[in-house]
């Protein structure tokens, strides 16, 4: 008998727009004016004096306002698109060097900002991201801007036409800001990567102290919506590149279910497990972005009435059911942090029971060589839309052949690997990946369904590493990994901090219960209260507030910091052949 993931209950059977509009609702029912929400979290005066660059713009606190809370302010004509747009262009003009999140502008931004105006004067708004800055990671195709995925292979000509979920931004009235930086083929080139690093736009910094790294392939569009350099960001994932990214930057992380926004036009690793997924500062945000990537963005700007019932407001965990995923292999900070959590979960009338998904060694052993055959399949049909090189042969030549693509790693032996992969037709891979989804939906299904959960919590990430190209990621966080590969949702909210750097607590589900998910998500990060906002300091010192992960989990050997050759690199590389998986 197959499984049930969650309770059976009448929310279920919503529709996602339904869902996503009654948590718009209830968050604006019980959220108080983004100055009076500073200040009762203790980030007032003091917060804002530390600010490299204002965040506020006629009275509004660009770090915490919502998106409902900004079109309440241009409907009663207190703000206008073109005004918000120009203030966050003029932060990444004076924020972003320190960062280096945001690739390029779009020249068009203003204009698309006067147009929302017009349509605000005349009452056509077309939906709540009508007129809302949100930045695209350079996988996503956009018709007019270069998309690059970090290659100067693809630095030419941009895509004759945009990716379908661009479209879909475009049509609800959001203002495509422009591109951000990514690590260079979503970290799917070299065995031994650093995050945030690609050929065309250098190394993303971690907001929060500038010299660790921003984790997983969409880190510069975590880092810019930790900076404040737009509303929302698209990011995207195969496996934890938008929720590490999310949890080490201190912000909310959506990856969707699988299928729920369209793959069309998105560089690709592959089909089976790839989807873009919104990132913003709260929760709220997030879940209206997602309404708009998914095609269910028709929900009023104000938000609609009528629906609250289908969700508690966030506050209201009491009796829901919460497995906790301790993962105590990414250190003892990040332990201690879920125990508090675990506490204040409780505290709120939650239950909170600890768990351990099963299978996930095999799935280890397993999805890094289905991704490779998978791979090699995906890329070659997106390279020959695009102008450059024609399949992945081309384009391992062309890394050969240009040394800006070694600048801070040289090797591509993902991309060998995965030329000479078995064919995705071939017996031995399709059995790998029915096995793979087979295992992975059911680590969470019969984890929920043993505990009577309502959502499986683990962290998200460990405190941010420093970026070391020599050394590349300290990366064994499994945390992402079962959602992933099933195609299940997951997300990523803030849960505190280590000494000066963010930790993310992860919330997965089963099979299309994102609004379920959103719901909890919004309830849990008001109950953490968590946000604050960067500081951008140069570095942190003392070894008392950061502890790297724990690499025992896997038996494999801690990194040694610090610049090193290439044959200590291999001998002190984990010897298992196992992908890391999560900054893809």
């Amino acid at each position: 008998m197959k499984l049930s993931p969650m309770k059976l209950s009448p929310v279920k059977k919503r529709s996602a727009a339904s869902l996503t509009a009654a948590l718009v609702v209830a968050v604006l029912l019980s959220a108080g004016v983004p100055e009076q929400r500073a200040m009762a979290a203790g980030f007032g005066a003091d917060r804002s004096s530390s600010r490299v660059e204002s965040a506020f713009l006629r009275g509004v606190d660009l770090d915490t306002v919502t998106i409902p809370e900004l079109q309440a302010r241009m409907k009663r004509g207190r703000l206008t698109s073109s005004e918000l747009t120009q203030a966050y262009l003029h932060r990444i003009k004076t924020v972003d060097p320190k960062i280096d999140a945001v690739l390029r502008t779009d020249p068009t931004a203003l204009n698309q900002a006067a147009a929302s105006d017009a349509r605000h004067r005349l009452g056509k708004v077309r939906g709540p991201l009508d007129g809302i800055p949100v930045l695209l990671k350079d996988n996503v195709n956009t018709r007019d801007m270069p998309t690059t995925a970090g290659s100067l292979a693809l630095a030419g000509s941009p895509p004759a036409t945009d990716a379908e979920l661009v479209g879909r931004l475009r049509a609800a009235g959001a203002v495509i800001l422009g591109k951000t930086n990514m690590s260079e083929w979503a970290n799917f080139r070299a065995a031994k990567p650093t995050s945030g690093w690609s050929a065309v736009g250098g190394q993303t910094h971690n907001p929060y102290v500038l010299d660790r790294n921003p984790c997983g392939s969409s880190s510069g569009s975590a880092a810019a919506v930790a900076a404040s350099l737009a509303q929302v960001a698209v990011g995207t994932e195969t496996d934890g590149s938008i929720v590490c990214p999310a949890g080490m930057n201190g912000v909310v992380g959506h990856k969707p279910s699988l299928g729920l926004v369209s793959r069309a036009g998105v560089v690709p690793i592959s089909a089976e497990q790839d989807t873009a997924g919104p990132l913003a500062r709260n929760v709220v945000d997030t879940a209206i972005a997602f309404s708009v990537l998914s095609g269910h963005g028709a929900v009023a700007a104000g938000g609609a009435t009528g629906l609250t019932e289908a969700f508690p407001h966030p506050g209201s965990l009491r009796g829901k059911r919460i497995g906790l995923w301790r993962l105590p292999s990414l250190g003892a900070y990040v332990d201690a942090l879920m125990t508090r959590t675990a506490a204040r979960l409780r505290a709120a009338g939650a239950q909170v029971v600890e768990v351990t998904p099963p299978y996930q060694d095999r799935l280890a052993e397993l999805e890094f060589p289905a991704l490779l055959s998978e791979f090699h399949r995906d890329i070659d049909a997106y390279l020959a839309s695009r102008e450059g090189p024609r399949d992945l042969a081309g384009l391992i030549g062309f890394n050969r052949a240009h040394p800006a693509e070694q600048t801070c790693f040289a090797g591509q032996e993902l991309f060998e690997q995965a030329l000479v992969a078995p064919s995705t037709t071939d017996p031995r891979h399709r059995a790998l990946r029915a096995e793979l989804k087979d295992l992975s939906r059911r680590s969470i299904d019969e984890t929920m369904a043993a505990h009577g959960l309502d959502a499986i919590a683990s962290p998200a990430n460990p405190p941010a590493w420093t970026t070391d190209c020599t050394r590349g990621d300290n990366d064994v966080i499994p945390s992402s990994t079962p959602a992933a590969v099933a195609g299940y949702p997951s997300l990523s909210v803030p849960a505190g901090f280590v000494g000066e750097l963010p930790v993310g607590l992860l919330l997965m589900a089963g099979d299309r219960q994102d609004g379920d998910l959103l719901s909890l998500g919004a309830a849990v990060e008001q109950r953490l209260d968590a946000w604050r906002a960067p500081r951008y300091l140069p570095s942190v010192t003392s070894r008392t507030t950061i502890q790297e992960p724990s690499w025992s989990r896997r038996g494999h050997p801690q990194p040694v910091p610090g610049p090193r050759s290439e044959s200590a690199r291999r001998e002190t590389a984990p010897r298992t052949g196992r992908w890391s998986p999560h900054v893809r």
